[in-house]
């Protein structure tokens, strides 16, 4: 008789211990996953990755110090500063991520948007329908128009149409729709685009072009750099859409980062990003 008391006492223990064990470790499992869940949804964290050349002033250029808030680049001893710089500060704080900032040649931009290692490409690029086919672009965030750079006292001083560079030497960067709508003048004759505008003042200056097509902060930033350029801007100018002749944020197809720097844009009014074009202008290096 008190072999089977012992048997069925031993019998009970064990199943209290085998039920606290199952609820201990339910409430191991339930909290283990409300950590996960709370860390997956935490809002804003982590880096935006920005790809630009870092060579397109006033938009983007590469100094030696973070002097008027440049931002060092990653993997470089270098700083970024400029236009895109400034907005890409504002959009990274809007988005809660600390700001990295990528320096890449300008053909490598949608790669590495596409492949993964950079999130974003703000550099003073514009939502053409060709881009479009392989990126998504935000609203625009800033919107120019094309203007002819050219040496002071030129024939070509006092032009006020396209057509008035009918037989000039005239060309624009590499790879952008600045190129493109040389074809619009007449008789021009259209040299080979070149990769950046450091490169295109020289050749300006030595006389081996006679002029070449940017965006007007472009042309305000080479005749403040070089008291030997001016630049025209046009009364007939180039037939362009605006995709042309504004810049967005380019993104990865179907990012869902996209509205929320389309909200992040929208709060900045017109007046405070001429402001800060106007500061990029001024703080350029002279070289560039």
């Amino acid at each position: 008789m008190k072999r089977k008391l012992l048997v069925f006492m031993l019998a009970v223990m064990t199943a209290i211990l085998l039920a606290a064990c199952g609820t201990s470790d339910k409430k191991d499992t339930t909290s283990s996953s409300k950590g996960t869940a709370s860390t997956d949804t935490k809002e804003g964290g982590g880096q935006f990755r920005i790809g630009m050349e870092a060579g397109y002033a006033p938009f983007n250029w590469t100094q030696q110090d973070d002097a008027n808030g440049a931002v060092k680049i990653a993997d470089n001893a270098e700083y970024a500063g400029g236009y895109d710089v400034q907005m890409a500060k504002k959009i990274a704080e809007g988005l809660g991520k600390e700001l990295v900032i990528v320096k890449l040649e300008w053909d490598g931009l949608v790669p590495a948007l596409q492949s993964n290692k950079i999130d974003a490409i703000i550099a003073g690029m514009s939502p053409t329908d060709k881009r479009k086919q392989t990126i998504d672009f935000t609203e625009n965030y800033y919107t120019s128009d094309f203007v002819m750079v050219i040496k002071k006292g030129s024939k070509y001083e006092k032009a006020t149409s396209i057509q008035d560079f009918s037989g000039a030497k005239i060309t624009s960067q590499l790879n952008t729709s600045n190129y493109t709508v040389i074809d619009q003048i007449k008789g021009v004759k259209k040299q080979t685009a070149m990769d950046n505008f450091p490169a295109m003042r020289v050749a300006l200056e030595a006389g081996k072009i006679d002029g070449y097509v940017a965006e007007r902060p472009e042309g305000i930033s080479a005749a403040a750099a070089n008291d030997k350029f001016t630049y025209v801007k046009f009364e007939k100018g180039f037939k362009t859409d605006i995709s042309n002749t504004s810049i967005a944020v380019g993104v990865r197809k179907g990012d869902a980062d996209l509205e929320k720097i389309n909200d992040i844009l929208k709060g900045i009014s017109e007046d405070e990003r001429q402001k800060i074009m106007e500061e990029a202008i001024s703080q350029q290096p002279a070289a560039q």
